[in-house]
């Protein structure tokens, strides 16, 4: 029986490098500092005597790439990608970098994001007879280039974009050696620019840059085509009028602490959303502690706000894949407890205060907290370092249906008795946007999983269950 993690499965990440000698080993290092945004399978495509050669494989970068691998890939202009599937099934047909060759030239794709109309596109591609290799709506948008080609590449880059819709941030590689970026309109998805020497680098965030010492220049602007050549960066801004929607769970739980989006490091951020929440949701108790590593920012701004000791009380097993064999059915609370240690000797008999960043289904925390019931822990009080989940996202998470949700179907009161809990208490929505530091924080975030406000519309009909909806201006 697999265990199945409680916490919101990450988002793709996608590195990008035009035309340097050791590009496969950088897009390697680049790509294993985005690990944590998709454990699935990895890949590395290369553009080499007008064609794309690629080494993908299911599982984590470190075990897809061996040292004669990178070496065989070698130099050039490279595009590498870490997957979770949000469409298409999980499998080794599915990983990215996606690759097509047409006319003597080829076009490789890796993305992250989620298309809302992408069942509408291939339908109507299907219906002019293009024949899908994958399952994937990524495929989607190589599919409309090609079509758009007739057109010039410019062109062609700007009239398939302009017929997607949702959430997308691709990295794009041409034989010829371009490496393109582009980001949706309302800028769901991170992508950054960077520069190592004279060669530009794509990546999802920072953390990557800063792993193979290359210098941030700035983040895409929300509708940007950037065509990365031997002319330089040539940027084209989208004519469309969109709402910056920036997707705040990056703040939250997507990104690595050590990345900056907007100017603001992620780690500060955490502390700041941790200090807002002990102002908004105090509480006397002996200590302050996470479920690592979710919690373990904002806990230490809970912490220095409410001026009570931060504890790492939980110790994590780092060696823990993410699927494994439980010896016994008997044993259902295995997969939860072989993670986590509780260490006694802080626990037995105090107050104490748990800062999560998120309450997704409630399975893992229900039964971490019976347990530290069980082992003495007098009372228990969760603190969640952004507000409930309420609404699925159909625009890259993993919760994509109101079944899921548990805040959904529980409210607060009801989530306390059914998690064992001694208190609850979610930081509120004008809390978190404040606490991100950010310059009018309402005009830049998409918070659709809080508070119903979808900023691109979808299609009703394809979503698993019948979704309350609500319509913001």
């Amino acid at each position: 029986m697999n265990y199945i993690e409680e916490k919101p499965r990450e988002a793709c990440g996608i590195f990008a490098i035009y035309e340097h000698p050791e590009a496969a080993k950088l897009t390697y290092f680049g790509i294993y500092a985005l690990q944590h945004r998709g454990q699935e399978s990895a890949g590395i495509s290369i553009a080499r005597n007008n064609t794309i050669v690629s080494h993908k494989g299911m599982g984590l970068v470190h075990d897809v790439f061996q040292m004669n691998d990178l070496e065989k890939i070698g130099g050039g202009s490279a595009v590498g990608h870490v997957r979770y599937s949000t469409t298409g099934n999980s499998n080794i047909v599915n990983a990215q970098p996606f690759v097509v060759h047409y006319r003597g030239k080829a076009y490789g794709i890796a993305h992250n994001g989620n298309l809302v109309n992408a069942h509408k596109l291939k339908n109507s591609l299907e219906e002019k007879g293009s024949i899908f290799q994958t399952t994937m709506d990524s495929e989607i948008f190589l599919h409309l280039l090609i079509a758009n080609l007739k057109y010039g590449f410019e062109e062609g880059l700007v009239k398939a974009v302009s017929m997607l819709r949702g959430a997308y941030s691709f990295a794009l590689l041409t034989s010829r050696g371009e490496v393109v970026g582009i980001k949706d309109p309302n800028g769901f998805r991170p992508l950054c620019l960077g520069k190592l020497g004279k060669h530009y680098i794509l990546a999802s965030e920072t953390c990557a840059l800063d792993l193979v010492q290359a210098e941030f220049v700035r983040e895409l602007d929300p509708g940007e085509i950037v065509i990365i050549s031997e002319d330089g960066v040539r940027s084209i801004k989208s004519k469309q009028e969109c709402k910056r929607t920036f997707c705040i769970f990056e703040y939250i739980y997507f990104a690595r602490p050590d990345s900056t989006f907007f100017g603001k490091n992620v780690y500060q951020t955490r502390k700041e959303h941790g200090k807002r929440l002990a102002i908004e949701a105090p509480v006397e108790a002996d200590l302050v502690m996470p479920f690592p590593d979710s919690g373990n920012y904002a806990a230490i701004g809970y912490s220095e706000e409410a001026k009570i000791p931060f504890e790492m009380a939980m110790i994590r097993n780092h060696y823990v894949g993410r699927t494994f064999i439980q010896p016994t059915q008997s044993m259902r609370d295995f997969g939860v407890r072989i993670k986590l240690n509780p260490v006694k000797e802080i626990l037995e008999g105090k107050d104490i205060i748990i800062i999560e960043d998120s309450i997704i289904r409630g399975t893992t925390i229900k039964t971490r907290v019976k347990a530290l019931k069980e082992l003495g822990v007098n009372k228990v009080h969760l603190r969640v370092s952004g507000p409930a989940h309420r609404y699925p996202c159909h625009y890259g998470i993993d919760f994509s249906t109101k079944g899921e949700l548990i805040a959904a179907k529980k409210s607060v009161k009801e989530l306390e008795v059914y998690l064992g809990l001694d208190s609850l208490h979610y930081l509120s929505i004008e809390g978190l946007l404040e606490s991100t530091g950010v310059e009018n924080p309402e005009e830049n975030f998409c918070k659709a999983c809080f508070d119903g406000c979808y900023p691109v519309n979808f299609d009703e009909s394809i979503s698993k269950d019948c979704l309350e909806r609500r319509h913001c201006d």
